[in-house]
């Protein structure tokens, strides 16, 4: 199984990014996806989580301003992001809990995108 992140960059104080995060393999499902992220000199945190019903939660920090979403039938996790302010930088980290026949249940990681805020 592979995570593929897209979607970061730089951009001002106040604007918007999208990040996308795309499951790939032999998946037989895929329940929690997730977004996570580290910023230099930090541990990485979470940013926010769906449920494979769609349940949502999210940091405090990003509350109001994110927003994660999924497409099931594209295996894909969404990050839009708005409202966006310095402390937002980061490496973007996405994680699935996906279903194989080889390892059965597991937790995948993405390799990360830089999104860089400046003010």
């Amino acid at each position: 199984v592979q995570l593929q992140a897209s979607g970061g960059g730089l951009v001002q104080a106040g604007g918007s990014l999208r990040l996308s995060c795309a499951a790939s393999g032999s998946i037989l499902s895929i329940n929690g996806m997730g977004w996570y992220r580290q910023a230099p000199g930090k541990q990485r945190e979470l940013v926010a989580v769906i449920t494979g019903g769609g349940r949502t939660d999210y940091s405090d920090s990003v509350k109001d301003r994110f927003t994660i979403s999924r497409d099931n039938a594209k295996n894909t996790v969404y990050l839009q992001m708005n409202s966006l302010k310095p402390e937002d930088t980061a490496v973007y980290y996405c994680n699935a809990n996906v279903l194989t026949i080889v390892a059965g249940w597991a937790v995948y990681w993405g390799q990360g995108t830089l999104v860089t805020v400046s003010s």
